[in-house]
């Protein structure tokens, strides 16, 4: 019997073995891959990532991703988040009758093109990105979309004060581009140093939650916010004449 295939078979799981020069790690993280459903799940329905996933659940669940809205996809690279805003904002047209969004992806490095978006290199930490994207868009923005996170240095303490940074910088990007009622949708480490940024986020925005989509791995201590409903930027709040934003 093919005990690899069948309705209600158990699939069997992939065993890799330790190569000369490779790491244990990296032999894990290979068959963590491997094995992983989502993995061969975007393979198969064409998305770039696992991570396109965590971005349908959360807007399944929260529904911010609606025909016509305007997107920003900060650190946009490789194209996952950008496949599903296109989708789902309708930005290729592709649903008749529909309103057509946009979606506009920036990142430090190139992405490959893909229809429906346009994905800029910027680093949307520089003076003036704020009013480059704004202009690109021809406005502002309805959605702002954060899958980023720095660059891991082994110590989970010292990774969730540079995530944490990192989202509190787009937060603020966000401030600057997102029309009221707009949402913020970004990524976190739990960890207890987000306190700050929770805070701000709810003086900026109507609600604001924190979810572990299914497609998020179970041993990973990573988090979504989604913060709804922005109040827009207060008169104290605004930047001074000639500064950035």
């Amino acid at each position: 019997m093919d005990r690899t295939s069948g309705r209600g078979q158990r699939e069997l799981k992939v065993k890799v073995k330790t190569a000369r020069g490779r790491k244990l790690s990296s032999t894990r993280w290979l068959e963590r891959q491997l094995n992983d459903p989502y993995v061969r799940r975007a393979r198969a329905e064409g998305y770039r990532g696992r991570a396109a996933y965590k971005l349908i659940e959360l807007d399944d669940r929260y529904r911010f991703l609606k025909p016509g809205a305007r997107v920003v996809d900060l650190g946009c690279a490789p194209g996952g988040w950008l496949q599903v805003a296109v989708a789902r904002v309708n930005s290729d047209g592709a649903k008749p009758g529909k309103a057509v969004g946009r979606v506009l992806g920036v990142d430090l490095q190139e992405v490959a093109p893909l229809a429906g978006a346009e994905a800029h290199v910027l680093d949307f930490l520089a003076d003036g990105a704020d009013e480059q994207v704004r202009s690109w868009l021809g406005g502002r923005a309805d959605v702002v979309l954060s899958d980023m996170a720095a660059a891991s240095s082994g110590h989970r303490g010292t990774d969730h004060l540079r995530i944490v940074a990192l989202c509190e910088a787009a937060a603020e990007f966000a401030f600057d581009v997102l029309e009221e009622g707009g949402t913020f949708v970004a990524k976190v480490l739990q960890g207890g140093a987000e306190s700050g940024l929770q805070a701000r986020l709810k003086r900026g925005f109507d609600k604001v939650v924190n979810v572990k989509p299914p497609a998020s791995r179970s041993d990973s201590a990573e988090k979504y916010v989604v913060a709804t409903g922005f109040r827009g930027r207060s008169d104290d709040e605004q930047p001074e004449a000639g500064a950035s934003g």
